[in-house]
């Protein structure tokens, strides 16, 4: 029996290209049927009343630790060393199962809340195997749209490392299908050996799993783990290069080239001083840039706050041309090809999967949108999303989220973020 969900009377604001228009959105089954004006009204289709909204893809997140959701805030001025010692050397060995589950789960509602349909989970949290099973139920259960990316721990035997990974795969990614799929998240050449970086790809190519990897955010080792990569054929497809803030035009070029992808952490990056983020040379060099929240530890966790800084860094530099309707299509297209699911997610094309946000333009710091995408990039924040729609299936309606009581989900937060800030 077909499902039909109908949302009408709304302005579609789609992204691929960027179009702006009065129109209906039909799901069929989870899918985006058709986009048109006055669209008749299907037999038993639930009717979303979506006059004043816009209705547009749901937002992209190509890269957050998710698991440190309890830990919000905890170092806000904090450096890059301050947070590889703090974060990872002190507070991440104290998590529990228990903490992770929690930091998950209210880090993807927290997604969902904002609008982020999809989430890049690059997950190096990987302590054992209960660990790991939490992280994905987690995911499962809060109803975002998730790629989990599998970061096996630092150190030890290479081959007991793929074997842990290939066994992750077989555990919990074994069948197809459903909304959290899997990655691998090298650590890569910039930190380990290239021996151990080689076992690291091979996994991913034994398991045909996309690589979502940190590179390019050294000077010295940028251009190294590039050649290293081309070397070994492993500059390829669905790989995405996070951060990459060390990067020449000429090494962009050759990602595009190679069809990879770059995602951008625009405030995390120039907080923990990474350097100036690639957005617009990315796009420029042809390469298709999502942004990412990367951690809250320091930095915001809705894309309204990265769109509009990832928008300013490159508005501030002479000649980009970077325009809001960039700003948007690396939120939500450009976001999804880089998490691997451009044919998935990211515009209101017809057949793709139903990932939508309908935002509200009847509030004070929005109202009058005069243009649209610029109402989006520039104005708009959390208030405005008003109904979350993943897969065809309502997560968020007026304001509110439907699968879960938020205060069941904090209160065990609390408890972790409590116990995790005494360590």
């Amino acid at each position: 029996m077909t499902t039909r969900l109908l949302i009408k009377g709304g302005v579609a604001v789609d992204t691929d290209p960027v179009t702006v228009a009065p129109a209906d959105v039909l799901v069929e089954d989870g899918r985006i049927a058709a986009v048109w004006p006055d669209l008749p009204e299907p037999e038993g289709a639930e009717v979303i009343d979506a006059r004043g909204m816009l209705v547009l893809p749901g937002f992209v997140d190509t890269h957050r630790h998710t698991w440190q959701a309890g830990i919000r805030a905890i170092g806000p001025d904090i450096a890059f060393s301050g947070y590889l010692e703090r974060v990872l050397g002190r507070l991440a060995p104290a998590y529990r199962p228990e903490d992770v589950y929690a930091g998950n789960l209210a880090g993807a509602l927290e997604c969902l809340d904002a609008g982020i349909t999809t989430l890049v989970d690059w997950s190096h949290i990987q302590f054992t195997p209960d660990h790991t099973a939490a992280a994905v139920e987690a995911l499962r259960r809060s109803g975002i749209r998730a790629v989990f990316g599998y970061c096996h721990p630092q150190g030890g035997d290479p081959e007991a490392l793929a074997a842990q990974g290939r066994r992750v795969h077989a555990e919990h990614f074994g069948t197809a299908g459903g909304t959290v799929t899997m990655a691998i998240a090298p650590l890569g050449p910039e930190i380990v050996s290239e021996e151990e970086a080689l076992h690291e790809w091979r996994l991913a190519r034994d398991l045909d799993l996309p690589v979502t990897v940190h590179m390019g955010y050294d000077t010295e080792r940028a251009d190294r783990g590039l050649d290293f990569l081309e070397r070994n054929g492993l500059l390829a497809p669905s790989t995405s290069y996070v951060h990459g803030n060390h990067y020449s035009d000429d090494a962009l070029k050759r990602i595009a080239a190679s069809g990879g992808a770059v995602s951008v952490s625009p405030v995390v990056e120039v907080e923990l001083g990474l350097g100036y983020p690639i957005t617009g040379r990315a796009v420029a060099a042809g390469a298709p840039a999502g942004l990412g929240a990367d951690t809250v530890v320091s930095g915001p966790g809705d894309m309204f706050s990265l769109m509009r800084a990832a928008y300013a860094l490159e508005r501030a530099r002479p000649n980009m041309g970077f325009t809001t309707r960039d700003a948007l299509r690396t939120a939500t297209i450009d976001g999804a090809r880089t998490a691997g699911l451009g044919d998935v997610a990211g515009s209101l094309g017809v057949g793709r999967h139903a990932d939508l946000v309908l935002l509200r333009t009847d509030l004070l710091g929005i109202a009058p949108a005069h243009d649209a995408v610029g109402a989006v990039v520039l104005s708009a924040d959390t208030r405005s999303v008003d109904t979350v729609i993943v897969g065809g299936r309502i997560v968020k309606r007026d304001g509110r989220l439907l699968h879960h009581v938020v205060e069941d989900v904090l209160a065990p937060l609390a408890e972790s973020a409590a116990r995790l800030a005494a360590v």
